[in-house]
Parts: C-alpha cells; structure tokens; sequence
C-alpha cells in the first residue's frame, strides 16, 4: 500500500487533506472574486448581523468579515509556503553541512543549530521586525530561519544513519560523488521525516503570522490577514463577541489541520506504526481454519 493510500484511510489524515485543500482554494477563489471588496468601507452596514448578504456580518468599518477571511487566506497560504521554502533550503544545507563535511565544519554546525535553537520563532521575528520593520517578508524569513534549524536538527542524525547503509557505501565505492550520493540515496530515504517536519513547520508559520500580526510585528494593518483582523476586533469582543470567532476559527483549523496532516504523514510513512501486523493464528487440533 502507497504512502498516500495509507495518509488517505488514516482520520487524521483524512481531515488535514481537507483542510489544506480547503484553505488552498479558498486563497484561489479570492484572487479572482469575494462577495464584497474586502477593503470597501460602509459606514451604513457597520456591526450587521450574520444575514445574506453579509453571510458572517461586518466589522466596525462596515467591511464584510467573510470577504476579509477569504483574502486573509492567501496571506496565510503566502507565509505558510514562504516559510517551508526557506525552512527546507536552510534545513537541508544544515543537515549536509553537518553530515557530509569535514570534522571541525560539522561541529561547528552542530554547536551553530544548538545556539540557534534556543531562540523561540517569535522574539527572532520581533527582534528582526524592530530593524527591518513589520512585514510578511519578515515572518517569512523569520520562520524560516526558526524552523528551518529545527529541520536541520531533526534531519541530521537521520542523514547520518542512512550514510552507514550499505547501498549509499556501496554507492561510494563504486565512484558516486558526494552530491550524487546525496541526490540518488540520502535525501530520497530521509524524505518521510523532512516532510512531516515540514507540515509542522508550516502551522508554526501559520500561527507565527497571526501572533505577530496580532502585535503588530507581522503584516501590515492595509493587508488582509487573519491577525490584523484578530487585533482589529478583539477590542469590540465584550460587545461584537461573534465577529471574533471567525478569524479565530480559520487560525485554529488551519494550524489543527496542518499539525494532523503532519502526524498523519509520519504515521503513513512508517507502516509499522499505521499498519498492525497480522497476527498469527492459533492452531487448534481439530478445528480447521
């Protein structure tokens, strides 16, 4: 059974899929069309009530909230996919770097990612926003750099178990350089725990966005973002609590959805944790099986 097969009959699975899919399209339909222009401002339609056609009713401008949800989406899928990239491009040069090079160069990656590690996502973008000022290419490169050591660290020592198989040792003896060896057996065979790193830290970026959007560290207050939104609204919460769940809602399926998908994917790349083995049958003397 396929990697995808087993992702696919798993629940948890099941429910990350859909919920990746669902917010990847929605991102699309929004560049294209949402019912109201998520920055048009109606003073006469300010606080209306969930009611057609303002599905999921308006803010304190009168902007239509389900219209802001649906552009906030491509922000949220702008920063989740920016950030995997230079997440996985910093992750694997780490974990090269650290696998594959002389001594002193691997100890000195090593001791680099343990410095590294101990910065939390969120003061690494802060301290980057105060420089640099708020902005998505700041949350991105913040938590890619953030994750991307995590990656590395994860990554690592899996690198280093698969360069003692007898395939990629048969590979060397045999004249493949260390770049082919790593394109045609090492990253090939660490790929499984790459990835579910790699949905984990897309749902770090997610939420990374949102709190420093929230702050004001992350996009800016004239882009839609499920953040921006988040802090624009929490100050009518004791009188418009509704309006708040909804950017509150997209941010929890959308990091729930990623972190299950992450869990289901690392189950379904190892079958002994997602598939039993069968279990052997009892013979019992005169009863035929």
């Amino acid at each position: 059974m396929t990697t995808m097969k087993r992702l696919w009959r798993l629940g948890t699975g099941r429910f990350g899929i859909l919920i990746v899919v669902l917010v990847l399209a929605t991102a699309l339909v929004s560049l294209i069309w949402t019912p109201f222009d998520p920055a048009a401002v109606d003073a006469r339609a300010r606080w209306s009530e969930p009611s057609w056609p303002h599905v999921l009713g308006t803010d304190n401008s009168g902007r239509d909230i389900a219209s802001l949800l649906m552009a906030g989406a491509r922000t949220t899928v702008i920063v989740a996919v920016g950030a995997g990239v230079v997440a996985s491009v910093l992750g694997i040069a780490l974990a090269a770097l650290g696998s594959l090079t002389a001594r002193w160069i691997r100890e000195s990656v090593a001791v680099l990612v343990d410095i590294l590690i101990a910065f939390p996502v969120l003061i690494i973008a802060m301290m980057i926003s105060a420089v640099w000022g708020g902005s998505l290419a700041v949350v991105i490169w913040a938590v890619g750099i953030g994750f991307g050591v995590n990656v590395a660290r994860v990554t690592r020592p899996e690198l280093r178990r698969v360069l003692q198989s007898d395939y990629v040792l048969a590979g060397r003896a045999s004249g493949l350089t260390t770049w082919q060896n790593l394109t045609r057996h090492l990253l090939p065979n660490v790929a499984p725990v790459f990835i579910v790193q790699l949905s984990w830290g897309m749902a770090v970026a997610v939420l990374a966005e949102a709190g420093l959007s929230y702050l004001g560290f992350g996009a800016p207050v004239t882009q839609p973002s499920w953040g921006v939104l988040l802090s624009d609204l929490q100050a009518y919460i004791a009188v418009h609590p509704l309006t708040v769940v909804w950017p509150g809602l997209a941010i929890t399926l959308t990091v729930l959805g990623l972190n299950l998908l992450g869990d289901a994917l690392r189950e379904a790349a190892d079958p002994t944790l997602s598939e039993r083995a069968p279990s052997a049958r009892t013979h019992v003397p005169g009863v035929v099986a």
